[in-house]
């Protein structure tokens, strides 16, 4: 995905020239080298000073100029975090904040490069959109609304590499801030975002097997969250199963159990997150999501039960 989103922005920034790209010590510029060689006045490596990066883009933000800001995102949100909510989030400017290879992808890094609070921490921000969609072809349009139409800060989560496209045969078309509905099914509705869509669609098929059809649905926009869609998938489903590579606290799973509160759904809500603690383990993406109970095999055993 970071390929494509490279892509997106090149194509994006060659149309549009308040474009420009920050990126923090990912040398030499990696996916972005395309933007790099043809538009170096509008491509800025600040190297390891991921807040320098934050308040430079702040300072063009405000001479009218799109940036977006690129690293891994553990650096791009954590380390500058006073910077994002001081310069970018008070400010309320239209800065695109990318957390690339977000979740536990960069398994065999440890808990450095883990960026599992992240949906959390950005949307605890006020001003801050929080975007993570589910592969290129979301990512794709995620990325234009935000170079051209964004009106402040975005955090945007993106996968690393290799993520399949799965919503070529969407039920419902992608808008910023409505959950989107992939597959139509009956009786449970499996809801995601981000890369972790693909593990959803694996269970699907598990499923099919069974005799069950679920719903799929795409949850790309966690902040602003759509109320609105969720309270009538409250009420349409017997069973809502929530899947997120995140801990449990702040959110899918709470936003949308803090719904069913809400709306006093009597729908049976089920959620796999990671859990809430540090794995020491230094395996596989697959297998250090396993441990965190986040495979194919436990999420089915649970829904139906």
């Amino acid at each position: 995905m970071r390929n494509k989103f490279a892509d997106a922005v090149f194509e994006i920034g060659s149309k549009d020239k308040r474009v420009c790209a920050l990126v923090a010590d990912i040398s030499p510029a990696g996916s972005m080298l395309k933007f790099r060689e043809n538009f170096p006045d509008r491509f800025i490596n600040t190297g390891v000073a991921e807040q320098s990066m934050i308040g430079i883009a702040a300072g063009l933000a405000l001479r009218g100029l799109r940036p977006v800001c690129y690293t891994i995102a553990t650096f791009s949100l954590y380390r500058p975090f006073e910077m994002i909510r001081v310069d970018l989030c008070y400010q309320n400017l239209p800065v695109t904040i990318i957390g690339m290879g977000a979740g536990v992808i960069y398994s065999t890094l440890g808990g450095t490069h883990h960026s599992m609070e992240d949906i959390s921490i950005a949307s605890s921000l006020p001003n801050m959109t929080v975007l993570a969609p589910c592969d290129p072809l979301e990512m794709r349009l995620a990325t234009e609304w935000c170079l051209t139409k964004s009106k402040g800060p975005v955090y945007m989560r993106l996968g690393k590499a290799g993520e399949p496209n799965l919503t070529e045969n969407a039920k419902e078309s992608f808008e910023i801030g409505k959950i989107r509905n992939l597959v139509k099914g009956k009786k449970i509705a499996i809801l995601s975002y981000g890369i972790t869509l693909n593990l959803c669609f694996q269970v699907m098929e598990k499923l099919k097997l069974n005799g069950l059809q679920p719903s799929i649905y795409s949850c790309h926009t966690l902040k602003p969250f759509d109320e609105l869609t969720i309270s009538k998938i409250l009420n349409e489903y017997q069973q809502v199963v929530c899947v997120e590579e995140h801990v449990p606290n702040g959110g899918l799973s709470s936003l949308v159990k803090n719904s069913a509160f809400n709306n006093r759904s009597n729908a049976q809500i089920k959620s796999f997150t990671l859990k809430d603690e540090f794995i020491h383990f230094y395996g596989s993406h697959l297998e250090l999501l396993n441990k965190h109970g986040l495979s194919v095999e436990q999420i089915i055993s649970k829904i139906q039960t």
